[in-house]
């Protein structure tokens, strides 16, 4: 069965007590195959929240068990906070990490509720990916009138709870539970104590916008008069064009501004087919799949916009940034910085390192770590509070943080003389690879405002240098796995024909690893090319000793595929790997061919000109 990780972020109604929420989360780390990733208290808010992944049923197991414990310490009818709530545990979102998808975190979400409705005994709520009907899909109209009204909503047969009792819990309130895509929540601090400052900024973000106006006095827009639709006057509120018609306005939405005006309004909780005459008009915010709020810290003594983006991949945490950072602009305000609540993941933080440091002039393809150390400079993510890449960011690359590659130099190569078989050629192959492609990224990256093709060297460079960076000790992993099975009792007729076929594959598995260091050289050594013949002349040779100890990666990790064929009982599979490795050499030496003689002919070139 594929590795499966599922992601569970519950959000607790209590941020000041720090025993009180350690109880709860020594409940979910007390579960066997669960991991706690983060723990996001917040004082003003009186809200944490919790991150922590595992496998399916751990992470259901620990969430009732985190469910349990925060009613059982907390008490609803004494608590206040800045944040939207309706129960201890207030929502509980399941979200597909890997292996997984929203539908089976939906299943595990309906689990969690049946448990949590029938141990308890409390209202249970499900939202999102696993609502049982339409209209309970989003958060907010299911956590509409919060706590206080939960006592009247439960007498509403139309919000009858999905699971357990529609009784009212005074101390633990309701459970919202749902399956989710990853929701990065983030917010981003104005250098003002003003939450209407927020708020106004906020409600030009969010999906759902806010309530139309014209006239404005100042540049904040809740200074203008309200608009309503009447009858033959149905007003854009995304302009300042009016039409006699609810239909015709709605075709200019959607034609000139992008939107569905009858979706707008169902966020706003107007049904367009019950008519609109009377009521107020709405202006669309400038993204989707982001909802905001404006309020005001009193830990950091600033306003900020408390920010969920529902799908990070459509509106990014960068997209949300510059767009507030332009409007506080103009509001007369400055953003100081932002901060991510819980966890964000890989790709997001990534991506807007490269949007900054293409904006800066600078080459997005170096490390990894720089460019998300660009990220957390240029969001200001380290403006209220510490900002750990390796304990926010969900999804980082693979390392092997006690690996080969985790040591200093001198050790590394202490290690490789030792009497041990292991690190050997392959891992040295792989070095050799990750260096040549360093020196072509390198070379690529010095050249300013260079050639199309530099990016793309760069940007192959890198990924080849990244992944045989890992090559080098999964060589090692590789022949370990080797000799293990080597070591297996051969006692029996059944004890031998299984070791020999974990012998067997682990001889495959030995092969395999080599002959993906050799395409990954090769890779490097053709970065190298392009950056020799498109870079820096001054660089030339920093290219030639790149694609040259690539092809030396490249040879050595053929050289490994080969020793390992002599002990392979697979004729077939032996023939191939021998077509393959023929094939992959001939292609790596035409390239070192080639390049060493443009290379020499233009380092000969310039000596001559220089009279040298």
């Amino acid at each position: 069965m594929a590795h499966q990780v599922v992601e569970c972020v519950p959000n607790f109604s209590e941020g000041r007590d720090p025993a009180k929420i350690r109880q709860i989360t020594d409940a979910i780390a007390a579960v066997a195959g669960v991991s706690l990733l983060d723990v996001d208290p917040g004082a003003d808010t009186n809200r944490t929240v919790v991150t922590f992944v595992g496998s399916p049923s751990a992470v259901v197991e620990a969430a009732f068990q985190a469910v349990k414990t925060a009613a059982r310490v907390l008490d609803m009818a004494s608590h206040s906070g800045a944040h939207p709530r309706m129960g201890a545990t207030d929502v509980c979102p399941f979200v597909p990490v890997e292996g997984v998808t929203l539908e089976d975190c939906a299943a595990l979400a309906r689990a969690l509720g049946e448990r949590v409705g029938r141990e308890l005994e409390l209202p249970v709520y499900l939202y999102e990916h696993a609502a049982s009907r339409p209209e309970r899909r989003n958060l907010a109209v299911v956590r509409k009138g919060e706590y206080e009204g939960l006592e009247e909503k439960l007498k509403d047969p139309q919000w009858a709870p999905d699971f357990g009792p529609a009784r009212f819990d005074a101390r633990a309130g309701a459970l919202i539970t749902g399956a989710r895509e990853f929701l990065v929540a983030y917010n981003v601090t104005l250098n003002s104590r003003d939450k209407n400052h927020a708020t106004d900024i906020a409600f030009e973000l969010r999906e759902k916008g806010r309530v139309a106006r014209r006239g404005q006095k100042d540049a904040f827009y809740s200074s203008g008069e309200i608009l309503f639709y009447r009858e033959g006057c149905f007003p854009c509120g995304n302009c300042d064009h009016d039409f006699s018609t609810f239909e015709a306005v709605e075709a200019h939405c959607r034609a000139d501004h992008g939107y569905e005006l009858r979706h707008l309004l169902k966020l706003n909780d107007i049904d367009a087919s019950k008519g609109v005459v009377g009521r107020k008009v709405h202006r669309a915010g400038r993204f989707t799949h982001c909802k905001a709020i404006g309020w005001y810290v009193d830990q950091y003594k600033r306003a900020q916009l408390s920010i969920n983006l529902t799908d990070y991949k459509v509106t990014s945490p960068v997209d949300v940034l510059e767009a507030t950072r332009r409007m506080a602009v103009e509001r007369g305000l400055v953003v100081t910085g932002s901060e991510i609540v819980g966890l964000v993941p890989f790709q997001a933080l990534y991506k807007a390192g490269q949007h900054y440091l293409g904006l800066q002039g600078k080459s997005p393809f170096i490390p990894v770590g720089d460019v998300l150390e660009n990220a957390v400079f240029s969001m200001g993510l380290a403006d209220v509070s510490p900002f750990d890449i390796e304990k926010k960011v969900i999804g980082l690359p693979r390392t092997y943080p006690k690996g080969l590659m985790a040591m200093t130099g001198t050790a590394f190569v202490d290690e490789v003389s030792r009497d041990t078989p292991a690190p050997g050629g392959g891992s040295i192959a792989a070095l050799a690879g990750a260096l040549g492609a360093a020196l072509a990224s390198m070379v690529a990256n010095l050249t300013q405002g260079g050639a199309p093709e530099l990016r793309q060297a760069a940007e192959k460079a890198q990924k080849a240098k990244d992944a045989l960076v890992l090559a080098v000790d999964e060589d090692t992993d590789a022949f370990t796995a080797y000799m293990e099975a080597r070591r297996l009792p051969a006692g029996t007729p059944a004890e031998k024909a299984l070791r020999e076929q974990a012998m067997q594959d682990g001889l495959k598995l030995a092969v395999e690893v080599p002959l993906g260091t050799a395409r990954t050289c090769l890779a490097a050594m053709e970065a190298a090319e392009v950056a020799m013949h498109h870079g820096n002349p001054a660089s030339i040779t920093d290219t030639m000793v790149g694609f040259t100890i690539a092809f030396a990666g490249v040879r050595g990790g053929i050289w490994n595929v080969l020793i390992n064929l002599k002990d392979i009982k697979d004729g077939a599979y032996n023939g191939a790997m021998k077509a393959t490795c023929a094939a992959l050499l001939a292609e790596a030496q035409g390239l070192l061919d080639r390049a060493t003689a443009h290379g020499d002919a233009k380092l000969e070139a310039m000596l001559e000109k220089a009279g040298a």
